[in-house]
């Protein structure tokens, strides 16, 4: 009897654990002590979108660690050899432009793209991750332009 080869096929096993990830709130929670107070950072959902995309990111090493904020995770997704492009590809993680949710502060946000015009991210209003148009056709609060593409040339198949 020979031993079988087994080749992980890792970017397949990407977007199904990104896919698998709709409705779960397992990333609603992060704490921090700030001046002596544990503080939930991701306040309680509502800003879960960068830890969710890094964290997956993190599985994957395509990115040294999951970060809280879409800021320091774009910073480094670039260190780590993601690159902007123009053309959407299922496992790309898009950027959103900045847009306040009714509190007075801006969020920018993150969130992968899928396929057929189809994202998946986190929401700020039922602080768990969903599937959405990726450019949030039909939301409540309006479509909400892309300010960046992401892909990873030596991950992705990006032809």
């Amino acid at each position: 009897m020979t031993t079988p080869t087994i080749k992980p096929l890792l970017f397949d096993t990407y977007l199904a654990m990104i896919n698998n990830a709709v409705g779960s709130t397992m990333f609603k929670n992060g704490y921090a002590e700030i001046n002596g107070v544990k503080t939930d950072v991701l306040k309680e959902g509502e800003l879960s979108c960068a830890i969710f995309v890094s964290g997956i990111l993190s599985i994957f090493n395509l990115i040294d660690e999951p970060h809280a904020t879409v800021k320091n995770t774009v910073v480094k997704m670039e260190a780590a050899g993601w690159q902007k492009t123009e053309e959407l590809k299922p496992g790309c993680v898009l950027v959103w432009e900045a847009v306040d949710f009714g509190g007075g502060d801006l969020h920018t946000h993150i969130g992968f793209y899928i396929g057929n015009d189809q994202a998946i991210s986190n929401d700020f209003r039922t602080k768990k991750i969903i599937k959405h148009h990726f450019k949030y056709v039909g939301d409540e609060l309006g479509e909400r332009a892309i300010t960046a593409i992401y892909y990873h040339p030596t991950f992705m198949k990006h032809d």
